[in-house]
C-alpha cells in the first residue's frame, strides 16, 4: 500500500522508521504546514507540501496515511489531523514496531502507534489514534480511549482507564484501578495515586492538581 504521512517532525521520524520495515508499505511523501520544510526529506521520504494536497493525493490513488504529529501535552492537533485525513477518505495505518511486546488478547483501534520496547499485557484495549511510546508498560485490563498519547517510559498499573484525548508525560506512573479523565494531562515523572478529573493538569509525587484546562 502507498502511504502519505501527516507531519514531518521528530515523531514522524520514529513512525517512518517503523513503517520502512513493513514489507507492504510504500511511503510516498510527507505533508507539513511549515513551508520551510517543503522540498526536504525525513529519512529519505520527501516533504511534498501542506495538508491542502490531501484531496489531490487521494485522487491519485493514495488511500492510506499515518499521523506523524506527536504531542507535548495537547493531543487536540493530532486528533484534528486524524479527523481531516478520515474526512478526505484516507485509512489510517497502524505502525507497530517489531520489538513491541503485545499480548494476543490486546485490542488495537485504528491507527495505533506502538513503539520499540513497549509492553501491552493481556486484555488491554486501545482506542483509535493511540500512541504508546518507547519503553512504556500498559498492564493487564487497561482501557485506553481515542487519541491518547502515552509518552516514553510510562507505567500504567492494572485496570487503569485513560479517557479520550489524555496525555501522559514521560516517565509518569499511574497506580492500579485509577481513572484518568478526558483531555487530562499527567506531567512528566508524576505518580498518580488517585483518579484525575477531565481537563485537569496534574504534576508531582504524589500527583496533585496544578490547574484545569478550562
Amino acid at each position: 500500500m502507498r502511504v502519505v504521512g501527516l507531519g514531518a517532525g521528530g515523531h514522524a521520524k520514529v513512525v517512518i522508521d517503523i513503517l520502512q520495515n513493513a514489507a507492504d508499505c510504500e511511503l510516498v511523501g510527507l505533508l507539513d504546514p511549515d513551508r520551510t520544510l517543503w522540498g526536504g526529506k525525513v529519512l529519505g521520504v520527501p516533504i511534498a507540501g501542506g495538508d491542502e494536497l490531501l484531496p489531490e493525493l487521494h485522487a491519485q490513488g493514495i488511500t492510506h496515511a499515518f499521523i506523524g504529529l506527536g504531542s507535548t501535552g495537547d493531543t487536540l492537533p493530532r486528533r484534528h489531523l486524524y479527523e481531516k485525513a478520515r474526512q478526505h477518505g484516507f485509512e489510517i495505518v497502524s505502525a507497530i514496531h517489531p520489538h513491541a511486546v503485545i499480548a494476543r488478547s490486546v485490542e488495537c483501534g485504528l491507527g495505533a502507534t506502538l513503539m520499540a520496547g513497549c509492553i501491552l499485557n493481556p486484555d488491554v484495549s486501545l482506542g483509535e489514534n493511540v500512541v504508546v511510546n518507547t519503553g512504556s508498560i500498559i498492564e493487564h485490563d487497561c482501557v485506553i480511549g481515542d487519541h491518547v498519547f502515552v509518552s516514553p517510559g510510562v507505567r500504567l498499573g492494572g485496570t487503569v482507564t485513560v479517557e479520550d484525548g489524555a496525555h501522559i508525560g514521560i516517565g509518569a506512573t499511574v497506580l492500579q484501578n485509577i481513572r484518568i479523565g478526558q483531555n487530562a494531562i499527567i506531567g512528566a515523572g508524576a505518580v498518580v495515586t488517585r483518579d484525575v478529573a477531565q481537563n485537569a493538569v496534574v504534576v508531582g509525587v504524589p500527583a496533585r492538581v496544578l490547574k484545569s484546562r478550562v
